[in-house]
């Protein structure tokens, strides 16, 4: 009898973890990937970019399956090219939690991702994509981000760092959204209670597994509730502090293959069944959709 692969989930982030700084996808990286998903396993996108960001690489990919995106927002098929589950950030909402932030920060740049498999990234006046090769909308002025259904705000302090920016942000709107920091210069209100772990789970659901099989990557604060929710967390060594801190190991940088690294060692030999770890996590409520995951397709 053939042994069990070490995990039959593996739960990717994008930037800084599978993508080095240029965008591209390493040979290494992808070789290491196929051989794991030839093992058995299943290979799962999680990432904060939008389902129209995250097409062009899971085409790359050739992955014709679900990618969780926009922060754990928006579950996308990529084989129907359809939204299967998605949930927007409120726009009044929106609006008075940058009120908020900026009664306390000052004046912030701010740009949104609209919801839908073909929704743009629109950008007001004075802010700078981080991500350079992501496509972009300038608009003239802050009332036009809110002209169709939104997954997320992006925010940007001229002064401020990224982790004050976040911990001001948090501390000004409580309840009404969930602020994460996903990478250098992305600090992020989304619908309150969504998480990457909350899409992940609502992805495995699907495909019938559990935390307890699952490993996942990631570099950065957003990447905290996925690592909870999985059995094994791997941070880059290039990750945020507070990433590394409750990591269950450190791989090297995204720039090093990191990942290949660490999916070498596991589906290269025998496994040991790897003790569970409790997961600091509560299960979610999941917000109403027009596309119910019992309406996904069997992979």
């Amino acid at each position: 009898m053939a042994a069990p692969i070490a995990y039959s989930l593996i739960a990717t982030d994008l930037d800084g973890t599978l993508l080095r700084g240029d965008d591209t996808l390493s040979d290494r990286s992808r070789a290491a990937l196929a051989m794991a998903v030839a093992r058995g396993a299943r290979h799962l996108v999680v990432t904060g970019r939008p389902a129209p960001r995250v097409r062009p690489l899971l085409d790359e990919l050739g992955s014709q399956g679900l990618a969780v995106c926009g922060q754990g927002a928006q579950l996308y098929d990529a084989g129907a090219h359809r939204m299967v589950w998605s949930v927007t950030l409120d726009r009044e909402l929106a609006e008075t939690a940058l009120g908020k932030i900026e009664a306390e920060v000052g004046d912030v740049y701010a740009a949104v991702d609209q919801d839908g498999v073909d929704g743009l990234t629109l950008i007001e006046p004075g802010y700078e994509m981080p991500h350079p090769t992501l496509p972009a909308v300038r608009v003239l002025r802050r009332d036009d981000l809110w002209t169709e259904p939104i997954s997320k705000v992006l925010l940007r302090h001229p002064l401020l760092s990224d982790d004050a920016l976040a911990s001001a942000a948090r501390g000004a709107v409580g309840s009404l959204a969930t602020v994460t920091m996903s990478g250098p210069g992305t600090v992020e209100l989304q619908p309150c209670g969504v998480t990457k772990a909350t899409g992940l789970a609502l992805a495995a659901e699907h495909l019938g597994l559990t935390p307890a099989v699952t490993i996942a990557f990631g570099d950065m604060p957003n990447d905290i509730p996925m690592f909870d929710w999985a059995a094994h967390g791997v941070a880059m060594a290039n990750a945020h502090p507070e990433l590394k801190a409750v990591a269950d190991e450190v791989t090297l940088s995204n720039e090093e293959d990191g990942i290949a690294v660490v999916l070498e060692r596991l589906f290269s030999r025998p496994w040991t069944p790897p003790a569970v770890r409790l997961a600091h996590w509560a299960p979610f409520n999941r917000p109403s959709s027009s596309s119910p995951a019992s309406a996904i397709p069997a992979p």
